[in-house]
């Protein structure tokens, strides 16, 4: 049967279109951490679908308020008010740490991103934007040109001129052996030069954890550093929260705050998590930006009733049940456990990240070359144990990806990292 829709899958969809493993596996229902295949196997979810399943599978909280607003009306746009919108926007808007925030909803991160450059790029009136190397931002043609990461850019046209700038991998690079002070002074002076031999910019926009780059992060107060030169020249700072936000890394709400020395970012786009699987994306921003778009704009189904209906209820389950905190103390034992694994592993260049994110990169033993077979090989071999995670890196792909749902227990991190020891010693 699985052959079968193997298959008609290659039949009809893109063959860019990447599925995991050499045997792909159908998933077919999903519990709490764990979701199981089409034929019965029981898998403990490290990815929650690209970090999509944020606080359970088939959570109750959710699930219930997605049939009841589905009992009385689905969607009916923006052109009509929407209280479901409302009273999320409200909260997130509190939440985010912008002043004076305007929420716009959207129906992914890609989306989100989308939003954030055309209002950068209309209000600063420059179509010039500053994006870190090994970056990801989406798949559409404007997010892909601003993308980082030459494994995920299929194309070089863009809409904009983009010009990456040096920081979001610490252990790699011009710098990587500097220490975090020296480090951070460099990559500003880097930035500042960069600056003078261009015109203004509209926007820096970046990830303060790098999600598909391998989970890679500079030293905390770098973009604080980036965000005081950037403010002395009127250009904006755009936070891709769609990873990093909702507590996952366990110190802070959202990821920019372990950068937040000099305020808030002027634009934050977030998405993935906070749906727990429905499609919902958006960003914030200062309302003098928001609302610096002097045509109309609507969204058919950025905001619907369905969609918000479950944010509200993962929000008020992520907060009641301190999912963040949470991710703090079984991530914080979850890192270090792996930490103590890779060690008698010489492939694994470094274990990093904070909270429930977390990456394992592979390499060649004793160098710093990537080894894209041998974290396919760990991949496998965790499925294999019924564990499944992710994988990403801008260096061939050879980063592991572990990103469990929030509500993940102390028993479940323990399971998990053992079935994750074991496939890593398998390509020993």
């Amino acid at each position: 049967m699985t052959n079968d829709l193997l298959g008609r899958h290659r039949a009809v969809l893109p063959d860019w279109l990447a599925l995991y493993y050499e045997d792909p596996i159908e998933i077919t229902h999903g519990e709490g951490r764990h979701v199981w295949d089409a034929q019965g196997n029981r898998y403990l979810d490290f990815f929650g679908g690209i970090l999509t399943t944020m606080t359970a599978h088939a959570l109750p909280e959710v699930t219930k308020a997605v049939s009841e607003q589905a009992g009385r009306i689905i969607h009916s746009s923006t052109l009509y008010l929407n209280r479901p919108m409302i009273e999320l926007a409200e909260r997130i808007a509190q939440l985010s740490g912008i002043p004076n925030a305007r929420v716009f909803f959207t129906t992914s991160g890609t989306e989100a991103n989308d939003t954030a450059l055309l209002l950068a790029t209309a209000y600063r009136r420059s179509n010039t934007i500053l994006a870190m190397r090994n970056s990801y931002h989406g798949r559409s043609f404007s997010s892909v040109g601003i993308t980082g990461n030459r494994g995920w850019s299929p194309t070089s046209l863009s809409p904009l001129q983009t010009l990456y700038v040096h920081g979001g991998v610490r252990t790699r690079g011009p710098y990587a052996s500097l220490g975090d002070a020296d480090f951070i002074a460099a990559c500003v002076e880097d930035l500042v030069d960069l600056l003078g031999h261009t015109r203004a910019p509209a926007a820096l926009i970046a990830e303060p954890i790098q999600g598909v780059g391998g989970f890679t992060s500079p030293p905390d107060g770098l973009y604080a550093a980036f965000r005081e030169v950037l403010h002395e020249r009127g250009i904006l700072w755009i936070a891709d929260e769609v990873q990093t936000g909702w507590g996952r890394t366990g110190e802070h709400f959202w990821g920019w705050q372990a950068h937040g020395q000099n305020g808030p970012p002027d634009i934050m786009t977030f998405a993935k998590g906070i749906g727990n699987g429905m499609s919902i994306g958006g960003v914030v921003a200062r309302s003098e930006i928001m609302n610096c778009l002097d045509s109309n704009s609507i969204s058919t189904f950025g905001g619907t009733q369905i969609t918000m209906a479950a944010g509200l209820a993962n929000l008020n389950y992520l907060l009641e049940h301190d999912l963040q905190g949470n991710s703090r103390r079984v991530g914080g034992m979850l890192i270090e456990r792996l930490r103590s694994a890779a060690a008698q592993v010489p492939a694994v260049r470094e274990v990093r990240g904070r909270g429930l994110m977390i990456g394992i990169e592979i390499t060649r033993p004793g160098t710093d070359e990537a080894d894209p077979k041998a974290a396919a090989a760990v991949l496998e071999a965790a499925r294999e144990g019924g564990l499944l995670i992710g994988k990403g890196g801008g260096h061939n792909t050879s980063s592991l990806r572990v990103a469990p749902p929030l509500s993940l227990n102390v028993a479940e991190a323990g399971e998990g990292a053992a079935i994750l020891e074991n496939a890593l010693r398998s390509i020993q």
